[in-house]
């Protein structure tokens, strides 16, 4: 065999299904050393998705997409939701028949090879890394407004916005991140129940948007419709695409759940039918409360509609106080889905082993999770929100164009695995959902994809530097239960 066969066998090795689901001790309900605690039911998993993706862009995104396409931005969220719908389906099939955590990086393993596997974990990392910056970032500008319409006073822009924005560094959301820091290493499940309440409150402000934006509603807001042509409905759909993370965040906890392959299709199910309904009511509320014209540059932007449209106070201020909490739900599902990617790199030999350690006394990755915290919180403290929003989407994008290629190679490789869900209209479905993804694709800005070489560039050195020799498939010897 050649030196380049070698290479290329080496970077298309798989990982066996049966393995995966071995080291995940999803066969036994494994609670023991080495594995995550099943910890998680079909209502705490579907607060997760949920809570992973509403507000994910809803509280900021309006700011910088409806600009670019007008009152037309509701149909850029229902194209990002129909793309969306499609790869739900996809990974609804995907993590029933591989309940393990990892996400699309564990189904690419399991599908492409190790080498593809590696750069979707690479662009997973950018989806809930960036991601939980970004929407840290948003956080200090609802804390700004909040402090203004309670008090009469709002902190410095010195400390609360990144270089380029009029700061230094944004200080709320390094303290943002921190706190979600030391909930997650106390314990998933613990983390899961604080966020169950505070999905509560998201939705309940969402719905006092809905309500109290229609009293201010005006058709002339919503013509011309689409000011900036098919095109800037494309353009806005991709920026905004970022708002569904939460559908990969659902399988990241595949290795947590009880009876995953009944429980997490379900939760994606669910997951994108809330988000849905909910982002396009937001999204009608607030272009027809408002001007399209108003909103570049709008900070806590539907905080400040409310307050333009009853011309009171106290709207703006319990919107701005619910927006803080529930901003602080959505960081904290984003971070643990990144450090649960990371485990699984880790555990893979894909990075050092220490990211898939676990704490004998929490069952959590402690070490991993500050690592995590520490990337993110510099992040959100340094780089503008627009940036971050764009890689999350392409990031995103790529990662649901991996699982959807993945159920058609796993239906051809695996047609004899158990599956709790199967996409239907098969291979329309997956096809589909690949075509969607590609289009929005298309239409991100020139610098994200600049970004993302970079990230990808930097990828190729760690795999080929590191990865490659250190993967557990190179070592047919090593126990592969033990991490």
């Amino acid at each position: 065999m050649s030196t380049t066969q070698s290479l290329g066998a080496r970077l298309l090795r798989r990982k066996p299904v049966d393995t995966l689901i071995a080291e995940s001790g999803a066969a036994e309900e494994g609670t023991g050393q080495g594995h995550l605690r099943r910890s998680i039911g079909l209502g705490q998993l579907s607060a997760i998705g949920i809570g992973a993706t509403v507000g994910t862009g809803i509280f900021f995104v309006l700011s910088t997409s409806v600009p670019e396409a007008g009152p037309a931005v509701i149909l850029s969220f229902v194209l990002a939701a129909v793309t969306a719908g499609l790869t739900a389906l996809c990974y609804a099939e995907m993590a029933s028949a591989i309940p393990v955590s990892g996400s699309s990086y564990s189904y690419a393993y399991a599908t492409m090879g190790e080498v593809v596997a590696f750069g979707v974990g690479v662009c997973l990392l950018m989806e809930y890394g960036v991601s939980a910056s970004a929407i840290a970032v948003s956080w200090g500008q609802y804390l700004n407004q909040f402090f203004d319409l309670a008090f009469g006073f709002t902190l410095p822009a010195a400390v609360t916005a990144p270089p380029g924005d009029g700061g230094y560094v944004n200080l709320p959301a390094v303290v943002l991140v921190a706190l979600c820091v030391v909930l997650l290493v106390r314990g998933v499940s613990e983390s899961a129940k604080v966020n169950a309440v505070m999905v509560a409150i998201k939705l309940a402000i969402l719905v006092l948007f809905v309500v109290v934006g229609l009293t201010g509603f005006s058709s002339g807001n919503l013509t011309p419709f689409m000011p900036l042509g098919m095109a800037g409905v494309q353009v806005a759909a991709s920026s905004i695409f970022f708002s569904f993370i939460g559908l990969d965040a659902v399988s990241t906890a595949g290795e947590e759940v009880r009876n995953p392959r009944r429980t997490m299709p379900l939760a994606i199910v669910i997951s994108l039918v809330v988000v849905t309904l909910l982002y396009v009511a937001v999204a009608i509320t607030a272009v027809g409360a408002q001007p399209w014209e108003q909103f570049e540059g709008q900070e806590a932007g539907l905080a400040q509609i409310l307050q333009n449209v009853t011309g009171q106070s106290w709207p703006a201020i319990v919107f701005a106080l619910g927006a803080i909490v529930s901003i602080f739900s959505i960081t904290l599902v984003v971070i643990y889905g990144q450090t649960r990617i990371l485990y699984s790199m880790g555990r893979d030999g894909m990075l050092p082993e220490r990211f898939a350690r676990l704490s004998p006394r929490t069952g959590t990755p402690v070490w991993n999770t500050w690592v995590v915290g520490a990337a993110v919180a510099l992040l959100a403290a340094f780089f503008p929100l627009k940036l971050l929003a764009d890689m999350t989407s392409l990031g995103t994008l790529v990662a649901f164009t991996v699982v959807s290629v993945g159920v058609i190679i796993l239906r051809r490789t695996r047609p004899d695995l158990e599956r709790g869900f199967k996409v239907p209209l098969y291979p329309v479905v997956p096809l589909a959902s690949v075509g969607f993804c590609i289009y929005l694709i298309t239409g991100l800005h020139r610098d994200t994809f600049i970004a993302f070489g970079v990230s990808l560039a930097v990828a190729v050195l760690v795999y080929f530097g590191y990865s490659i020799k250190h993967s557990r498939l190179a070592q047919p010897q090593a126990d592969v239960t033990k991490v």
